[in-house]
């Protein structure tokens, strides 16, 4: 009887022994996989900083440049600086659009976006897919000359003003050119805006020809949807 069960606890011992074994090598392969890929990143000559441009918010009155920076093969950070202007896309389509003509004088304004990136797959360079919470401040600023009984302009000046934080939750997903440092960013995502908007108003009677102006200030907090891509240089 001793024997069985000597024997049976001997085949227990190298059952768990074989299967410590066969895991611990595939678990130290994820380990120096790791590593290797950490040591490589901050050793071998690859991608870490990108310039990007976005061609399309152009559209929406914004030029913007974006400064990528790698910090690990997985995290990166971006700001963008950048400029707001006119408008286009909402001509004709919501209450911002720039009807008053030769009145108007638009005022530039500074726009900032700041930004954490994941890339949800290991690579020495910034490309893949990924999701980015991003933080962006914008701006749209105009002057409105008012007129007088005689139609002309005064010289009197009103300021409408509209000001706009995000906070935007976005995915997408950012390629390398395969022979050159050129790189495709697309990307889409949901956000909520917070809104202050002083909007000056214009109206004539057509009966006296008389133009009247009214200021109003409201604020309000929006959902709001982005999409978009974005060009850009790596080195």
């Amino acid at each position: 009887m001793p024997r069985p069960v000597h024997r049976t606890w001997t085949t227990l011992l190298l059952a768990v022994l074989a299967t410590a074994a066969l895991s611990q090598p595939q678990k130290a392969k994820v380990v120096l996989y790791k590593d290797r890929l950490a040591a490589q990143f901050d050793t071998v000559d690859c991608v870490k900083n990108v310039v990007k441009v976005n061609p399309l918010l152009f559209f929406r009155g914004e030029i913007p440049i974006y400064y990528e920076r790698a910090l690990t093969p997985r995290l990166s950070l971006e700001v963008g600086l950048g400029v707001t202007l006119r408008d286009y896309l909402a001509l004709g389509f919501t209450e911002d659009a720039d009807d008053f003509g030769a009145g108007t004088q638009i005022i530039p304004n500074p726009s900032f976006h700041i930004a954490a990136r994941f890339y949800l797959v290991d690579d020495l360079e910034p490309q893949g897919w990924y999701l980015q919470p991003e933080f962006a401040h914008l701006v749209y600023t105009k002057d409105i000359q008012k007129r007088g009984d005689d139609g002309q302009f005064t010289g009197e000046e009103l300021r409408d003003e509209r000001t706009y934080n995000d906070l935007r939750l976005l995915a997408g997903y950012q390629v390398l050119g395969l022979s050159s440092n050129w790189l495709l960013d697309f990307y889409g995502g949901i956000g909520f805006r917070s809104r202050n908007r002083i909007k000056v108003s214009e109206t004539i009677d057509l009966a006296s020809q008389v133009y009247a102006y009214d200021v109003t200030e409201e604020s309000d907090n929006v959902p709001m949807f982005y999409f978009g891509m974005k060009l850009g240089l790596g080195w």
